[in-house]
């Protein structure tokens, strides 16, 4: 089947499955940095939760994805380590606002900081359009899977 695909599509798969690698190895090294006992695909619901500062969790599992049941057990998890809190919601009280605690978004900004250092180290030396560019074209990637 292979060899009956065109060769950019290859070649994409092969870039995707290099960044996914290394994309997984970096979670896990922030995750540990934001808390010790965090999971690791957790990186990304926390960026979400700091964009956002405080959301639902019915939104914010249809923005990442994944099942409320999967999402509340990761929020369980969260508050737990004190770094996520819910409230209830002013305009339903059966639904709750979920948000980072101020201690959550201390550990996530230094965290990230790192992260961002390295996309800089990487991005260093390319032109500021093919950076505004890979932005764009990753965002049409990502927004195609939807």
């Amino acid at each position: 089947m292979d060899e009956h695909l065109p060769e950019p599509i290859r070649a994409v798969e092969h870039e995707l499955t290099a960044l996914l690698r290394r994309g997984r190895a970096v979670s896990w090294e922030i995750a540990r940095e934001v808390h010790p006992n965090l999971e690791p695909n957790t990186y990304g619901l926390l960026l979400w939760l700091r964009r956002s500062g405080s959301i639902r969790l019915t939104e914010l599992a249809a923005r990442l994805g994944v099942g409320k049941g999967t999402l509340s057990r990761q929020i369980n998890a969260l508050e737990v380590l004190g770094l996520v809190h819910r409230d209830p919601d002013p305009s339903d009280r059966r639904a709750a606002q979920i948000s980072m605690t101020d201690e959550g978004q201390r550990r996530f900004d230094v965290a990230r900081a790192a992260r961002l250092g390295e996309f800089l180290r990487a991005l260093d030396g390319w032109p500021e359009r093919d950076v505004e560019e890979f932005a764009r074209l990753l965002g049409r990637f990502n927004d195609s899977w939807q």
